[in-house]
């Protein structure tokens, strides 16, 4: 069991403090199964209004951790689980989080572009980095491990569209995110699993991409919403 842990510590940490975060948030909701959404927006939810036009753009990262309810934080743990582990074998330490935080972060601002007055939370935009960070890889090696590949990509392709199908089916599931998170981490698996050393520069890329975003929502969400 600790030499599990040990061989997939981010995976297994993330997991953990997001079941800690929800039993957090269970407690101010006072009911375990399904959250009460002022209580979520209170915790650090997406909601445009204050993202956006307040400046709270602290929400970005603390929705990372919420949940809506027992269904969307187990499916979420569940995928990490399946995904993680694999993304914790091909990439380093530095490179798994930083896919993994700017996924999250990146999903959030196109979540906030898209739906400017929905709330949003959730690991989903950061886990469908994961995702797209193993495309990335098994595409940039595709040579060296051509079997592997083709096997992967199959898989890759079902679970995707699988995604995509429940996200548009349910309202309240954001594919949005989830496209922005996949692209980000498509992006930073290829890139890193090139060369880790070239991290500096995607994370400065992301960032830079990041205040662009940031930058321009102010005046959208005035027109739209003012």
């Amino acid at each position: 069991m600790i030499s599990e842990f040990k061989k997939y510590r981010i995976t297994y940490s993330i997991i953990i403090l997001n079941l800690i975060v929800y039993i957090i948030s269970s407690f101010f909701s006072q009911d375990i199964i399904d959250m009460d959404i002022q209580t979520l927006v209170d915790m650090g939810a997406l909601y445009g209004p204050f993202t956006v036009l307040k400046g709270e753009w602290w929400r970005l990262f603390t929705a990372m951790f919420l949940h809506a309810g027992m269904t969307h934080l187990l499916m979420n743990m569940f995928s990490l689980y399946l995904i993680g582990r694999g993304a914790e074998m091909y990439f380093d330490t530095k490179s798994y989080l930083s896919i993994y935080l700017f996924s999250g972060l990146l999903g959030g601002l196109v979540s906030l572009y898209i739906h400017p007055v929905s709330v949003g939370i959730g690991a989903s935009g950061a886990i469908f980095g994961v995702f797209g960070a193993l495309a990335g890889f098994f595409l940039a090696h595709r040579e060296r491990i051509q079997e592997h590949t083709k096997a992967f990509m199959k898989d890759f392709a079902i679970i995707i569209g699988i995604n995509l199908v429940i996200g548009f089916s349910i309202p309240s599931v954001d594919v949005s995110a989830h496209a922005g998170g996949l692209l980000v981490g498509f992006i930073g698996g290829f890139v890193l699993s090139k060369n880790p050393k070239w991290i500096l520069a995607y994370s400065i890329a992301m960032v830079l991409l990041m205040i662009a975003i940031g930058s321009y929502l102010p005046t959208q969400y005035v027109q739209e919403l003012l």
